[in-house]
């Protein structure tokens, strides 16, 4: 059974504009959910770019003049960071020639920074998969962590703008006061489901916040592709146990399919995040979504 939304893919720097002011702070984010955050904190007050759209693996996309444009025009670059555009934005940002977006400048801001991160250690090594030293990048999922970053980035764009701090810091607010309620209402429809494998080490934060047993994960290392004999074991493990299997679009289906056959289980293909010009009301949609599925084995 597969769970298909619909994609707007769009073009690599997409402008996502929000009826911007003449001083409007212009925003590059790396992704569609840092996006939908840089405009719900900024509102009217900002011009956001996306670089990425959310159907391409952000691990593996490659520097492109697009993305140098939007940096290049930038007053602050949003990321998720802790490494997981490590192969690309770097390079964007030097080909852009903004000094003021560099790392370690106030123009340039990271998400995983300003939260607590799942794992960490061992030094970075494409050989060995998606290796992260910092900790697991793929906060975006939790709601909570991204109410965390919504008001660290209020007060990165209050740095920039003070006229409009109080707006920056009351939007904020309103994001993570949703995110609690929102949060509450999913634990509660999650409460008692068997748990979930994932392909990759991405969507964990979501199954923390949630309680909802994380089962295992169909690359035997993050970032190295599935291999037969991981399979089987993995099956062996879950042989007798129910739970569902997620997948998204860029990830083979193959591998997920035999897995699913094997269990008897069903398996979805979700997004992991908004389109490109989502906003705060799709975020919470799509969370929504990847509820239903994890507690589809339940129905």
């Amino acid at each position: 059974m597969m769970l298909k939304r619909t994609l707007l893919t769009g073009l690599l720097g997409a402008a996502l504009v929000v009826a911007p002011t003449a001083q409007a702070l212009n925003i590059a984010t790396t992704t569609s959910n840092m996006g939908m955050l840089a405009k719900h904190v900024g509102g009217e007050h900002v011009e956001v770019t996306t670089m990425a759209p959310p159907d391409r693996d952000v691990h593996y996309l490659e520097a492109r003049p697009s993305m140098m444009a939007a940096i290049r025009r930038a007053d602050l670059v949003v990321s998720v960071g802790a490494e997981l555009e490590e192969g690309w934005l770097p390079a964007a940002i030097n080909g852009a020639n903004n000094p003021g977006v560099r790392a370690g400048r106030s123009g340039y801001f990271e998400a995983a920074a300003q939260v607590e991160l799942i794992g960490g250690g061992g030094a970075a090594d494409r050989s060995r998969g998606d290796v992260h030293p910092a900790g697991n990048p793929h906060v975006y999922l939790d709601p909570i962590r991204m109410g965390e970053v919504a008001k660290a980035l209020a007060g990165r764009m209050a740095q920039m703008d003070s006229a409009n701090a109080d707006t920056f810091q009351d939007n904020a607010e309103d994001f993570m006061a949703r995110a609690e309620e929102h949060v509450a209402d999913l634990q509660e429809r999650v409460d008692g489901a068997p748990g979930v494998v994932l392909y990759h080490e991405d969507a964990n934060y979501l199954l923390e916040r949630l309680n909802v047993p994380d089962l295992g994960y169909l690359e035997p290392v993050p970032g190295v592709p599935p291999t037969g004999s991981h399979l089987r074991s993995l099956i062996r493990d879950l042989e007798g146990q129910e739970g569902v299997i997620i997948r998204y679009p860029y990830q083979r289906e193959d591998h997920v399919q035999f897995v699913a056959e094997q269990l008897g289980w069903e398996y979805f293909t979700l997004m992991n995040g908004v389109d490109v010009d989502g906003d705060a009301d799709d975020y919470f949609a799509l969370l929504d979504e990847w509820v239903e599925v994890i507690r589809s084995p339940m129905e």
